[in-house]
């Protein structure tokens, strides 16, 4: 390996400013901001953050650090800890096509968790909001490349966290060379595939990098040394050539559904033939998904826990077809019971397809086809999911599904607040936007 340290990416990182960037690339960060808040509110409803608070309460110190979704406060750390537990828990939150990531989940505990710290003003968290994509993107393809597999957003919420946060902090670009280092090096390698057949909290391996990434940064700070990081090697260097230039975050996809990006395109193609044809579940005798094999290898078992809800390209189409959509309700453990939902689980079948195979991961389609009960074969048109980077998703669309996912834990007075101060013209203080999610009047 050879590095070459002529510190393009912290010139980048540190040099960048938000006044210089093109006014749709602010108005994508208030988006992302916006969506990632969403996933942090919902979030804070599920067991993983509860986990996330017990292990914060044991393991790190007590701190004036507000965490979204809870009047308890922590140090650096521990809130980073347990915003990492909830930004991914209902898998609603942004990602990255080219190398199969969640980059916002990935970084915002820690990102968010500094902001606070040093009550910065909106629009400079939302800079650094744009360094840490630019950055864990980018890094994605080099270390998938390095390692040789597919790993978990996780692994790239270090590098993004401590590009982020180093901004925040006004770090040298000495010292942020080292902190990249030190994040990369120790960067959690979290396996993805085992997560897809095996779904469980481990999923994309969000908490334990959040907590690499802040640790790096603080250790980092503290006198700890690395050397060399992989977008600083000669094979990866190219990845930093448009800086400033080309535009990753406006590479992003967002979610209408909670639950895996490859189970997506089979959910709208369900719903638009039962809804085309008129059938009802008792009408079907056999529903076949075709996709991509990365979509047909998704857990198939009935959920006893969220997580295996989300991770299924089974349940999710069978909930649908069912009840003509897929929202938070159908994720939460109280809806895993539903007979109807579970003989229609029995009624799919799967294929890969091997045109849609050929198109994966730039585009990932999935189409269905229905055997009645009466003896007609209707086929869905081809599908891709909703929200894709090609669609250059708005203000507007990230509004609704804010409002759509935490309406049922968070009051329409709120929603207001919260969109007013996160998508409005005002610069506030990043503290007074936390502070304000957090009042408990706006909570169910």
């Amino acid at each position: 390996m050879h590095f070459v340290r002529d510190y393009r990416l912290e010139n980048y990182i540190l040099d960048t400013e938000w006044g210089d960037l093109p006014a749709e690339v602010r108005t994508r960060l208030k988006g992302c901001f916006l969506d990632l808040v969403c996933a942090l509110i919902v979030g804070s409803r599920s067991d993983q953050f509860k986990a996330g608070m017990k292990m914060a309460d044991q393991v790190y110190a007590a701190g004036d650090i507000a965490v979204v979704g809870t009047q308890k406060r922590f140090g650096v750390v521990g809130a980073a800890t347990v915003m990492g537990h909830s930004s991914n828990a209902f898998d609603i939150d942004d990602g990255y096509s080219m190398t199969a990531i969640h980059p916002g989940t990935s970084f915002i505990g820690g990102v968010l968790a500094v902001a606070y710290e040093k009550n910065i003003l909106r629009n400079d968290f939302l800079t650094a909001l744009l360094v840490a994509y630019e950055t864990s993107m980018r890094s994605s393809h080099a270390v998938i490349d390095h390692y040789e597999y597919s790993h978990s957003s996780g692994t790239f919420g270090s590098i993004g966290i401590v590009a982020g946060a180093g901004k925040i902090c006004g770090l040298t670009r000495e010292e942020l060379n080292n902190a990249l280092s030190v994040a990369d090096f120790n960067a959690t390698m979290a396996p993805g595939i085992i997560s897809v057949e095996y779904p469980s909290m481990n999923k994309d391996g969000v908490p334990f990098g959040v907590m690499v990434g802040a640790l790096a940064l603080m250790d980092s700070m503290n006198g700890f040394t690395g050397n060399g990081y992989l977008l600083e090697e000669d094979r990866y260097r190219h990845y930093l050539e448009d800086l400033g230039r080309d535009y990753y975050v406006m590479k992003l996809y967002f979610k209408p559904y909670p639950c895996c990006r490859w189970a997506q395109p089979a959910i709208d193609a369900a719903k638009w033939a039962m809804a085309e044809y008129h059938l009802t579940p008792d009408d079907i005798k056999r529903m076949t998904v075709h996709s991509f094999a990365r979509a047909i290898q998704l857990s198939k078992i009935l959920p006893v826990a969220t997580d295996e809800a989300q991770y299924n390209i089974a349940y999710p189409v069978a909930a649908a077809v069912v009840h003509g959509d897929f929202g938070l309700e159908q994720v939460r453990s109280e809806a895993f019971g539903d007979r109807r939902v579970v003989d229609m689980m029995g009624k799919l079948a799967y294929a890969v397809d091997p045109d849609m195979e050929a198109s994966y991961p730039a585009r990932r389609i999935a189409r269905v086809e229905v055997d009645t009960m009466d003896g007609r074969h209707l086929i869905s048109p081809a599908f891709e999911p909703r929200g894709e980077a090609s669609e250059n998703i708005g203000l507007n669309w990230l509004a609704d599904k804010f409002r759509a996912f935490t309406r049922s834990i968070f009051s329409a007075t709120g929603q207001d607040a919260v969109l007013a101060m996160i998508t409005g013209d005002a610069d506030v203080p990043l503290r007074v936007i936390v502070d304000e999610i957090n009042k408990p009047e706006y909570w169910y």
